[in-house]
């Protein structure tokens, strides 16, 4: 398995590099007659498209879509879905000093030991970049969502230490950081500032919350659904750990604690986070998932070249200090594809 293809029915194929010509996705299972354009696509990657945010870096992508095929007349065929995104502002030249050295943190020793070759500019496949395909892919899979009612939430719940106290989801987007809580976002907000004036970076945590989702989705044993959501959220490259519901905090609980009673009408509590039995149990969903610090900085860094000769680094270009937020866009598409892969699957077994 090349690992490039996420899904069994609703399948993804993303492919293309940080600095290649363009990249893209295949999207192959996606059900005839939903509506679907170019517009719906890009309005998905206008939060995670680089440029944007002051503190993010300074490559400035458009991020338009071409939907070359798979749509006719503004709906869905049942064909593969093929996606394009062309790169339009590339500078290769800031990556030559990365040809024979590795950056800590970074995929580039993983590469090499794997493949024997890595494209050294921006990262090539382990670039952030990649995840553009990604988010392009779940506006497709939102749509299969939509007709069952089922709504993706995310938002930072914390940024380099800082953590947000009043969840208040009207306010998400109403600063950079996509935080729920506006006082913690001033605080993170500090936090960047000072860290960039360091040339470090940092880590943070995001909660994506799933409302609508019917229970029953999710295959016993080895195909959990929760399983399924952590493998998807994790092969995101910035992300570290994953929980669902109460999390690591069940570990610390009595059963009598930890259990949600169930009560006509639904549960009285939900530490499941909305799974049982890796099974959805029609509860909200709940994950968490931690995001490390971006590994490029501009603040020197032990290391070693292709020969093993130890080296020091300090890594130039244009990068983000924190993924997030432009992290949180690329999480809900994970959530969004992998529900719309066992949403199609439960389909085909009633």
């Amino acid at each position: 398995m090349a690992g490039n293809t996420f899904g069994r029915v609703f399948r993804v194929t993303t492919w293309g590099e940080s600095h290649g010509p363009a990249l893209g996705a295949v999207i192959d299972g996606c059900p005839p007659r939903l509506a679907l354009s170019a517009a719906d696509i890009e309005a998905e990657l206008e939060r995670r498209r680089p440029g944007v945010q002051a503190h993010a870096t300074s490559r400035r992508e458009p991020d338009k879509v071409e939907i070359q095929s798979g749509v006719f007349e503004g709906l869905t065929t049942g064909t593969p879905i093929s996606l394009i995104i062309y790169n339009r502002d590339v500078k290769s030249q800031d990556y030559d000093d990365l040809k024979c050295v590795f950056r800590p943190g970074h995929g580039d020793f993983t590469y090499q030991a794997k493949y024997g070759i890595r494209d050294h500019r921006g990262g090539g496949r382990a670039s952030a970049r990649e995840t553009a395909a990604r988010v392009a892919a779940s506006a497709v899979a939102q749509k299969v969502l939509d007709k069952e009612g089922i709504r993706v939430l995310a938002y930072t719940l914390e940024l380099g230490g800082v953590r947000a106290q009043n969840l208040d989801e009207n306010r998400i987007w109403d600063n950079p950081y996509g935080c729920p809580d506006p006082e913690a976002a001033v605080a993170m907000e500090a936090r960047v500032q000072a860290v960039r004036g360091q040339g470090d970076s940092l880590g943070g945590i995001v909660q994506v919350r799933v409302r609508g989702c019917p229970p029953g989705l999710g295959e016993p044993v080895f195909d959990k659904l929760d399983a399924a959501l952590a493998g998807a959220v994790m092969s995101v490259g910035a992300v570290k750990g994953v929980e669902i519901g109460a999390g690591f905090s069940a570990a610390r609980l009595l059963g009598s604690e930890n259990n949600d009673p169930l009560i006509p009408g639904g549960f009285a509590a939900n530490r499941a986070g909305g799974i049982l039995a890796g099974i959805s149990n029609g509860d909200e969903i709940v994950l968490t998932a931690a995001v490390k610090p971006i590994p490029s900085i501009a603040r020197e860094q032990q290391t070693i070249d292709l020969e093993g000769r130890p080296r020091t680094l300090k890594v130039k270009g244009r990068h983000d200090i924190s993924a997030i937020p432009r992290i949180i866009p690329v999480l809900t598409a994970m959530v969004r594809l992998t529900l719309a892969d066992f949403l199609l699957r439960q389909k085909a077994i009633l």
